[in-house]
């Protein structure tokens, strides 16, 4: 680097019989990684091993203070100063050498994508072509501080990156610690507030900083706005190039990703594409699945590395060997519209919700059709507002028992599987050890044993005193919801701050498989008061005063069936998707108590509550 820190990289070089390096030029792949190079599973065999024998060099590289290269003490997780820089020198290095043509694509996924996007904003000028998957632009927004509160999701990411950090290497008692974290995230989860130097994070000095800010700093600040946190106010700087932007419904950055391409398709002249199915944070890559938590989409969306690099080999031949692929001709925008299936349950034991895929010029679809529905007294959601002047509904919000996360769009949540469990931990590598402590994907919102905070008797989350249910009736038509779905509400509150968290469900009817039914999760968020104003200050609340919040959904395709009803949950906690207030209004993350909550939502015709739908016509 222009620093003269030394990257680690693996170079894989397309052979002539003999195996020996070809001759001629060739564009190269790259793939830059905080998760180790040398993962042949994500790396080599989808990668290497498949666009080098096509004609392509392979480059594939671990970031800076990551694995093998150097830099040690420099990485921060996402928030990386040199980044860009790097992705820069990286591939300027590439484009000099005897075996390059001088045109160099980039793929990877989440932290993958992050760095193809901190590339593209220094504009290399032999960087040709992207492919950005599941990549979040604006780590405040959806990745760590999502309305305010923080996405206790990258608190367990954190501990996957500091199980083999350099720092640690010869630190067999700090590696130890940071296991045992690991194989009790769930019980790690609920020991806050978190506190500086008394973490198992502690040891890796750099990590546990990040941890910290994501923790305290809930106002959008300098640390907030450094370039490699926040690309998306860095769009206009970013290299007109072929990109395709993909990701998921129940991926934690559809948001981002959808946002992204339109942004970049607005700016640039060159194709831009945008690729939606109901996958969640992994489902498009690796073996690939049918299915998402509980929920079944069809053979439609099996796509795994074998689909998923046919794709990729077509639009980086169009753009990097100037073969006529047809990608030119693609449609800007490919979704997967969820829903129509039979609502039966699969071989497998999962709902088969369906779906199909359709080509779209735009995104949003320009036919989008704003709609509001209304929550109303006796939990109906209709057309038209609430007559009754003060009509509400209260409930009481507790943090010793918050509202358990049951499935969401979520991601990098692990904890590792312990010894006795079944595995021989002499032959099982640690990632391997990983499962998901929250459901990715779509489930029955029904609490059951295992889930996190989920308390016999097991109830519907719809049961839960602690829980607003607003539903239509049962449709006569089918309705398709396509895009970023807003919730306000006219709230008050007995506490200085509160949360308020929203929830899109499809409700099924009961059938044979489902005598109660199936109350199919969405998308959620939340909303922390004391940002309902924007998130440059802090404003407490005056208790029993009445304020409009606005919870942001993140985008989604769905076909509501005949039958089934569109229901709306209000709440104030959604654990451990997100940390629990403690209603205090202490500062973030250092507060002494916690004190219940007597939160009211109201539904008159002067106070409103809403949710806009993004509605197809069809």
């Amino acid at each position: 680097m222009r620093d003269q820190v030394r990257l680690a990289t693996d170079i894989y070089r397309p052979a002539d019989p003999q195996g020996n390096p070809a001759t001629g030029k060739f564009p190269t792949i790259m793939v830059r990684t905080s998760y180790d190079k040398n993962n042949h599973v994500s790396f080599i065999r989808p990668v290497a091993d498949f666009f080098t024998p096509r004609g392509y060099v392979t480059v594939l590289q671990d970031l800076r203070g990551r694995q093998q290269s150097e830099g040690r003490g420099q990485y921060f997780h996402t928030a990386n100063v040199n980044e860009g820089r790097d992705g820069y020198d990286t591939i300027e290095w590439i484009a000099a050498q005897s075996w390059s043509n001088g045109r160099v694509g980039m793929v990877g996924s989440s932290h993958g994508g992050i760095v193809q996007n901190s590339a593209s904003i220094e504009q290399p000028p032999h960087l040709s072509a992207l492919w950005v998957d599941v990549a979040p632009t604006s780590a405040f927004t959806r990745e760590a501080r999502e309305g305010g509160a923080m996405g206790l999701h990258m608190f367990g990411a954190l501990f996957l990156h500091a199980h083999d950090a350099p720092e640690i290497a010869d630190n067999p008692v700090a590696k130890q610690r940071i296991a045992e974290t690991l194989e009790n995230m769930r019980e790690i989860v609920w020991q806050t507030p978190f506190k500086p130097g008394h973490t198992p994070l502690t040891p890796v000095k750099n990590l546990e900083k990040i941890l910290f800010h994501y923790y305290y700093d809930g106002t959008y600040n300098e640390f907030w706005s450094q370039e490699c946190l926040d690309h998306s106010a860095q769009f206009h700087r970013m290299k007109d190039i072929p990109a395709v932007y993909s990701g998921g419904w129940y991926d934690p950055f559809a948001e981002d990703t959808s946002e992204q391409f339109t942004a970049m398709a607005n700016k640039n002249k060159s194709p831009q594409r945008l690729l939606l199915g109901p996958w969640n944070h992994g489902g498009m890559k690796g073996d690939g699945t049918t299915y998402s938590g509980d929920v079944d989409f069809g053979e439609d969306v099996l796509w795994g590395d074998e689909v998923y690099n046919r794709h990729r080999l077509k639009w980086f031949d169009q753009w990097l060997k100037d073969y006529s692929t047809g990608v030119d001709d693609d449609a800007p925008v490919s979704i997967f519209v969820m829903g129509g299936g039979t609502g039966r349950k699969t071989w497998s034991g999962r709902l088969n919700h369906g779906g199909h895929w359709r080509n779209e010029q735009e995104w949003p679809p320009e036919r989008t059709k704003k709609t509001s529905y209304y929550l109303r007294a006796g939990g109906s959601l209709g057309s038209e507002p609430g007559q009754v002047e003060g009509e509400s509904a209260s409930f009481t919000h507790d943090p010793a028992q918050p509202v358990p996360t049951i499935a969401a769009n979520t991601g990098s949540f692990y904890e590792w599987v312990q010894p006795g469990e079944g595995l021989n931990m002499a032959y099982v590598p640690p990632r391997a050890r990983m499962r998901q402590i929250v459901i990715e994907g779509g489930a029955h919102q029904r609490e059951a044993p295992g889930i996190i905070g989920a308390r016999p008797p097991y109830m519907a989350l719809s049961t839960r005193p602690d829980v607003l249910v607003f539903h239509t009736e049962p449709l006569r038509e089918d309705l398709e919801i396509t895009g970023p779905v807003d919730v306000f509400l006219w709230i008050s509150s007995s506490a200085t701050d509160t949360d308020f968290t929203a929830k899109l469900i499809d409700v099924y009817p009961p059938n044979p498989d489902y005598p109660e039914g199936y109350d199919l999760n969405l998308a959620d968020s939340i909303i922390r008061t004391r940002f309902r104003n924007g998130f440059e200050r802090e404003e407490m609340m005056a208790p029993g005063e009445t304020y409009k919040v606005r919870v942001s959904l993140p985008p989604i395709s769905n076909l509501f069936k005949v039958g089934h009803r569109l229901r709306i949950d209000v709440s104030s906690s959604n654990f451990p998707r997100f940390d629990i207030n403690p209603n205090t209004g202490e500062p973030l993350g250092r507060h002494t108590h916690t004190i219940t909550a007597h939160n009211t939502v109201y539904l008159d015709r002067q106070r409103p509550s809403q949710v806009v739908l993004p509605v197809i016509p069809i």
